[in-house]
């Protein structure tokens, strides 16, 4: 009787918590221009699908140039903000650091209409180093991130001088497990989001029910987007890459990857797509990245695991120290 009281006060606590987090809420617009990324943002022009189009990105480049450059690649509940330690250290350490919102998220343009393929994207990305005139690079990828940064290893063998995966989704096919939903099914479901459902998400998934004041700001950004009267085109984008992810599986080509990789795996992560269609005996069996990593570092030619205890969805914002220690590691030699 006692926990059950304790357990209802946590949630009223939790929900006034929420309310109040709700009213304060910035409105953002579809783009993100009344948001200020921690490095000014510029934007590569492209003509794509019949469509013009603006992809925003960071490019930083420290003084003392060590000529080793590295994209990174943000996941699908996220952009390129959330790399702002990222940024910092590798800057420090010498490498250049490109940061690109795909189109669809972040200060990039949000079409009305777009047929989303990780092929496109990373052809977006290429794009984007060829105006840079980079043409080599080392590629991270995280969460959806991951199979982007996947995708464009295969595709570019020749531009990826390294790859490192931090906890990257589509390390199993999810097809096999999970009923096919349609795009419609997931954009109902965009629909329905709000402050409240996105934190309880992201406290569950990504931070084992473990909340700390500055996870606040990757709530508020998608938060703050549902306040927008143009929230349907956000939804809408959003559904269509859902669609991307369950159809366009990565993990068959692993063996093809011919850079050198290193996986960085929070192994608490229990992170994988469509968990509430299916059966809880079933769902137990997904996104065992405890497992699943080992598994991946098998497929990969020369590829190198971190496995860091204790941690989910995000080392980078999670456990900053030992992510970045071995990522920058890997960098250098």
């Amino acid at each position: 009787m006692k926990t059950n009281v304790i357990q209802l006060l946590l949630l009223v606590l939790f929900t006034q918590v929420g309310m109040a987090q709700n009213d304060a809420l910035q409105w953002l617009d579809l783009e993100l221009s009344n948001y200020q990324y921690p490095y000014p943002v510029k934007t590569l022009d492209l003509k794509i699908q019949e469509q013009d189009l603006k992809m925003g990105y960071m490019d930083i480049k420290p003084e003392h140039f060590n000529g080793k450059n590295i994209v990174l690649m943000h996941g699908k509940n996220f952009n390129g903000a959330y790399w702002e330690t990222t940024i910092a250290a590798l800057t420090k350490a010498g490498f250049r650091v490109i940061v690109p919102d795909q189109i669809g998220f972040g200060k990039s343009s949000k079409p009305d209409h777009f047929h989303y393929t990780f092929q496109q994207l990373a052809q977006n990305t290429k794009a984007l180093l060829d105006a840079l005139h980079i043409e080599k690079t080392a590629v991270l990828g995280h969460s959806m991130g991951g199979m982007l940064a996947t995708r464009f290893a295969l595709m570019y063998p020749e531009t990826t001088e390294k790859l490192i995966l931090e906890n990257p989704i589509g390390l199993e096919d999810w097809k096999l497990k999970v009923p096919y939903k349609p795009v419609e099914w997931w954009y109902e479901n965009e629909l329905k989001k709000n402050y409240e459902g996105i934190k309880k998400y992201q406290l569950v998934s990504y931070y084992d029910n473990k909340w700390k004041p500055e996870y606040d700001e990757w709530v508020n950004l998608l938060a703050g987007w549902t306040l927008n009267s143009e929230y349907k085109t956000i939804a809408w984008n959003a559904a269509l890459t859902y669609d991307m992810i369950f159809t366009q599986p990565v993990v068959y080509e692993f063996k093809n990857i011919k850079a050198p990789t290193l996986l960085i795996i929070g192994t608490r992560d229990r992170t994988a797509l469509g968990k509430p269609l299916v059966s809880e005996s079933v769902r137990k069996t997904m996104g065992l990245y405890n497992e699943l990593g080992k598994r991946t570092q098998k497929e990969i030619p020369n590829a190198q695991l971190i496995e860091i205890e204790n941690v989910g969805h995000l080392p980078h914002i999670e456990s900053f120290n030992e992510f970045i220690n071995p990522l920058i590691t890997f960098l250098k030699a």
